[in-house]
């Protein structure tokens, strides 16, 4: 298991807003029924490597459809061998120290 955190990023578009497009993203995360986290600078999703690849092609490909000409994609994959991880884990890893 891995955790992916994904920021889609659509440059040129009339405004500065990207929230509709972040929205767009949520709901195709939501259709596919993948456990995620949206956070203010970008979507921490859980999954198999292969799987969440495939999923960030697909998910960068969104805002093209909407007419955007350039889109900036930044990703970190964060895969552990040794235990399984779930979202939420680091977090608690890290409360617990501060406990």
């Amino acid at each position: 298991m891995a955790i992916m955190q994904l920021t889609i990023i659509p440059l040129g578009t009339k405004t500065p807003s990207v929230g509709q497009y972040v929205a767009e993203i949520e709901l195709a995360l939501q259709r596919e029924g993948v456990p995620h986290t949206l956070t203010d600078m970008g979507t921490i999703i859980e999954g198999e490597p292969q799987a969440l690849l495939a999923l960030a092609a697909r998910l960068h490909a969104l805002p093209f459809a909407h007419g955007v000409q350039r889109v900036v994609t930044q990703l970190v994959l964060d895969e552990r061998r040794d235990k399984e991880v779930k979202l939420g884990d680091k977090t608690a890893a890290v409360q617990a120290h501060i406990a």
